[in-house]
């Protein structure tokens, strides 16, 4: 009796040394993947923000453009005129 009591525990504890080991290797993979999830959410934002820095640049230059080209025309007329 004490043997086969002997082995059943023996058994149990490599049973839990095995799903020790088994949920250590999620956690790691579930901590990798948290990581690589807010890395990919930190570059989506960066794009975000420097597509939106882009296009307010080109407009603030076409509307510069824009405001010379009239005040030089109107300075013309004035001269002129």
């Amino acid at each position: 009796m004490a043997m086969k009591m002997r082995q059943s525990l023996a058994e149990l504890e490599q049973e839990f040394r095995q799903e020790m080991q088994l949920e250590s290797s999620r956690s790691r993979y579930m901590q990798r993947a948290a990581i690589s999830r807010t890395r990919k959410r930190t570059r989506e934002r960066a794009r975000k923000r420097s597509s939106m820095r882009y296009w307010l640049l080109v407009l603030s230059l076409i509307a510069t453009a824009v405001g010379v080209t009239i005040a030089m025309f109107e300075t013309l007329y004035y001269l002129l005129g």
